[in-house]
């Protein structure tokens, strides 16, 4: 059987990105889910793409979306562009049947969500969201331990993503703070943190959400001099409430100064507690309220869960599963099950219908924001 040809659109740090997935999969999967090979690579210019599909040994450089989404040689199309962008390629791939990989979020508005949900009653394809935080070790190992009840009842649970690029009025006005192009915190950050929350406690029963922009102008990426106005929110705090009960804290931020890319995660039970952070995304820890506390303490505390790179099988185990994890094994291995689906015929997982009840949870945070009052998701 040939290999699945790929098309990438989008290659500049997060289509290097998927691009890598590429490249390392044997290293990292033994079978490999299927085989594939990368022979399109499309960006906005001509020398990008061209230096992009040299880079990754890709035969066609192209700068139009439809010489991937509409060419019957390409099997599986990556979606790796600005947010506002996304609508029309998701639209072009569907129609022609490809195998969709698309980054988070889905699309940029509730109006372009919706036409994607039209078009799925006759989509046949295999397609999955690229929420990668699903796919460390650590947080595999959190959804066993609450599946099986270690937590007891959810009681509550504080979750933040936290950066500090936005800390400074030096910086840009990059596409990723501009509302036109789909930007903000919530869709950049907070996009992951509400999979990640939805995947381990369930569905979302309403919420209540502050935003804030904490310069109103910043430098034009194109010329520094000159100030352009700000429409998009650096930082979103969210109070949320869920179906089962459980209450939490949602944070999302880039004026964090001192943070990278820091994703926290602590739920806290009434047997048991666990936390994780994506700056050592090698630990999961947990805590047993069980555990006997006599005498002296007894067995109770913390403890820290060597999750490492423990992927089961087909991982092939390298590097080792003691080696320090990464932020680009959490993307191979999401890369990996979404592969798997296509080999099986099976819907990805998260696919387009998680990505579309992930975007209707970030519209409700952004109408709380603006109206001041809780919404129901």
């Amino acid at each position: 059987m040939k290999p699945y040809r790929v098309g990438i659109i989008g290659f500049g740090f997060i289509g290097k990105a998927h691009a890598y997935g590429y490249l390392t999969l044997p290293l990292f999967y033994d079978p490999v889910p299927l085989e594939a090979r990368i022979t399109h690579v499309c960006t906005g210019r001509r020398e990008t793409a061209e230096k992009g599909a040299a880079l990754v040994g890709a035969a066609h450089a192209v700068t139009d979306y439809r010489a991937v989404t509409e060419d019957p040689d390409v099997d599986i199309v990556h979606i790796c562009t600005p947010n506002h962008l996304h609508k029309d390629e998701l639209v072009s791939a569907m129609k022609h049947g490809k195998h969709i990989y698309c980054e988070k979020p889905l699309v940029a508005t509730m109006d372009e969500a919706r036409e994607i949900e039209a078009a799925l009653k006759d989509y046949r394809g295999t397609a999955q969201i690229v929420f990668h935080n699903r796919f460390f070790p650590a947080t595999m190992r959190a959804r066993q331990m609450i599946e099986a009840g270690f937590l007891g009842k959810v009681l509550e649970y504080r979750a933040a993503y936290l950066h500090a690029g936005s800390a400074s009025a030096k910086t840009p006005l990059k596409w990723k703070l501009s509302g036109a192009a789909g930007g903000g915190v919530i869709t950049d950050l907070a996009s992951h943190v509400f999979d990640l929350v939805h995947l381990l406690l369930g569905d979302y029963d309403r919420l209540m959400a502050a935003t804030c922009i904490a310069y109103a102008e910043r430098p034009s990426p194109d010329d520094t001099s000159r100030r352009v106005p700000v429409d998009a929110e650096d930082c979103v705090m969210v109070l949320a409430r869920h179906r089962s009960g459980a209450m939490g804290m949602i944070e999302a931020t880039k004026l964090a100064q001192g943070s990278e890319d820091e994703l926290r995660l602590e739920i806290h039970g009434s047997d048991g507690a666990l936390r994780f952070n994506g700056m050592d995304p090698h630990h999961l820890e947990v805590y047993d309220a069980t555990a006997a506390e006599k005498p002296i303490g007894g067995t109770r505390g913390w403890t820290r869960l060597d999750t490492g790179q423990r992927y089961p099988p087909p991982a092939s185990g390298f590097p080792t599963p003691k080696a320090t994890i990464g932020w680009l094994r959490g993307h191979v291995a999401c890369l990996a099950n979404f592969l798997q689906a296509v080999a099986e015929g099976k819907p990805g997982d998260p696919g387009l219908q998680q990505g579309l009840y992930i975007q209707h949870v970030m519209e409700c945070a952004k109408e709380s924001a603006r109206t001041e009052k809780w919404v129901r998701v």
